[in-house]
């Protein structure tokens, strides 16, 4: 597990840099949510990592650190259909843009989690660079991976509630056996995804 310690605040000292992430991008249902995140000068917690390396207890402290103490901060969901019509990738680089675009004050710098991000509005190339495992590098995308990942189980615990019987409240729309089965039994819901499905699913119900 890579230590708060080893994560890096800034790229360039003296810059606001956003940090940007997403979750839920292998889901069969509900939305992915992205996340971007400036944090202060100096920000520390010892328990900031990677939000896939920590406990869940651990992330719900960290979310209310982070939504307090971030100089900005800012979660956007991309829903099904969307996702169904741009594919995942793009939905999921359309939800980062949007955060990064309701942040107030804008950033200077973008980091982004992962190898793929393309410019778009007052960002060129020049103004963000993508880290592969960067939640498990730079502090501020740590931080973006606990809001985006805190924010989407929340909102499949609630959609839980009204699609009773897929396990939303455990398994988080991920393709478990629990979730695939039910599908089978139940049919899908509003919140599935069209555009992607396991192979155990495909004779019937896409």
């Amino acid at each position: 597990m890579t230590s708060s310690t080893q994560l890096k605040l800034h790229l360039m000292e003296g810059r606001r840099e956003a940090g940007c992430d997403e979750a839920g991008r292998g889901p069969l249902a509900g939305p992915v949510f992205a996340a971007a995140v400036i944090l202060p000068e100096g920000f520390f917690h010892p328990l900031l990592n990677d939000s896939k390396q920590m406990t869940e207890k651990n992330r719900e402290i960290l979310k209310e650190i982070i939504e307090k103490e971030a100089v900005a901060w800012a979660v956007e969901a991309v829903m099904p259909e969307e996702i169904d019509s741009l594919n995942i990738l793009n939905a999921s680089i359309a939800g980062m843009q949007r955060a990064v675009l309701s942040l107030n004050p804008a950033p200077e710098f973008l980091l982004i989690d992962g190898n793929r991000f393309r410019p778009f509005g007052p960002y060129t190339v020049k103004d963000y660079k993508t880290v592969v495992k960067g939640d498990a590098t730079f502090a501020p995308i740590a931080a973006a991976s606990v809001l985006a990942k805190t924010c989407r189980d929340a909102f499949m615990r609630k959609l839980a509630l009204e699609f009773p019987g897929y396990g939303w409240e455990r398994n988080f729309g991920y393709p478990t056996k629990e979730h695939i089965q039910a599908i089978k039994s139940l049919g899908l819901t509003p919140w599935h995804r069209r555009s992607f499905h396991p192979k155990e699913l495909e004779p019937t119900l896409f």
